[in-house]
């Protein structure tokens, strides 16, 4: 069974629909040859790995919950809230974070060899930054990118780590994991009123994290325009004044116009825009390291197509997305509302 639960948004069908989609488009290793590289027999995250962002109380109480999962089937691990669990949740979230773990490893290894490596891409579910360091929360189990980003610092001596969370939801728990933490700075771009209604433009972190935490909520109906104008007017500076060691991303592909969850129209094309955008500023700030997580996409369709198109971003190939995406759906963006939150984020961050 896996971690899945029939009719639930995050199921396993999210990772093979974009294996297929890799394959379809002749993207993956098969194809690809030494282009585009899979890791195999990586080992699974350790507790302590966890236990850098999560409360051991936390993480051996899951273990132990696997006990009341092998007798129902699946179980709920966040109070009444959406998140659940089967026999296998607690094993599959420990390798999903030493997917992470591992790629890390990797992206490193090859920066010392080459100066534009290849982007790392953890096709892991369940999916992280929702989830706070005591417990579950909002599909997240176990937070991924952010026990990357403390491996990073612990094993490569990768003190600086900038955070770019792009999914249509606040990454409320990787926001909480380093609220304090000056070396890690954590931005996320949301839609506005969205789960779980953290993520306010005056969250910026606390102590001697104040102003490393950087909160962009974008209004609904905001698509390729604002994203690019996000870009190129937040995150880009932003990033070159912290000056990170390296780049994570918490790639959600729900804020894409197809995606049922949210009501965002970004499009296929804006995250191939994304991606390429990243990946040019990793090769700029930090000698091309940048591993991308995945977190949330829920039409599966949009979601496969817009990470084939990230692969291809990341290969320097011309991007499909016009064979996808529909322009004839999209309405006009609130572009002065965009304008407004844009200009608010910078007043405030001194951009």
């Amino acid at each position: 069974m896996g971690h899945n639960q029939e009719s639930h948004p995050e199921s396993h069908f999210r990772v093979p629909a974009i294996v297929n989609a890799l394959e379809k488009w002749e993207l993956s290793p098969k194809f690809r040859g030494l282009e585009v590289i899979e890791l195999e027999n990586f080992n699974a995250a350790s507790s302590n790995d966890i236990a850098s962002v999560h409360t051991r109380a936390y993480v051996s109480g899951l273990e132990k919950a696997m006990d009341q999962a092998s007798k129902q089937g699946i179980i709920l691990i966040e109070g009444s809230g959406p998140t659940y669990a089967t026999v296998d949740t607690f094993r599959e979230s420990l390798v999903a974070a030493g997917a992470g773990i591992a790629l890390i490893d990797a992206v490193v290894a090859e920066s010392k060899i080459s100066k534009s490596p290849p982007v790392g891409f953890a096709l892991i579910r369940p999916p992280g930054h929702h989830a706070i360091p005591k417990g579950p929360m909002g599909f997240c189990v176990f937070g991924n990118v952010a026990v990357a980003a403390r491996y990073a610092q612990r094993s490569h001596g990768l003190k600086r780590v900038f955070i770019i969370d792009f999914d249509v939801h606040h990454g409320n728990g990787t926001n909480d994991a380093f609220y304090d933490d000056p070396d890690i700075f954590f931005l996320s771009t949301h839609q506005d009123g969205s789960y779980p209604g953290t993520g306010k433009f005056e969250e910026v972190g606390h102590g001697d994290g104040e102003g490393t935490t950087l909160n962009l909520p974008l209004p609904g109906g905001s698509g390729d325009t604002a994203m690019r104008t996000v870009f190129d007017e937040i995150i880009v500076p932003c990033a070159q004044r912290f000056r990170p060691d390296i780049i994570l991303v918490s790639a959600g592909y729900d804020a894409h116009v197809l995606d049922p969850l949210a009501s965002l129209q970004f499009t296929t094309g804006t995250y191939y825009m994304l991606a390429s955008y990243i990946q040019q500023l990793a090769n700029d700030l930090c000698g091309g390291r940048c591993v991308f997580f995945l977190e949330g996409g829920y039409n599966l369709k949009s979601l496969s197509y817009s990470v084939a198109d990230s692969f291809r971003a990341f290969l320097g190939e011309p991007s499909l997305a016009s064979e996808f995406d529909n322009p004839a759906i999209l309405y006009e963006e609130p572009s002065t509302r965009v304008r407004q939150a844009i200009e608010r984020v910078k007043h405030i961050h001194s951009l």
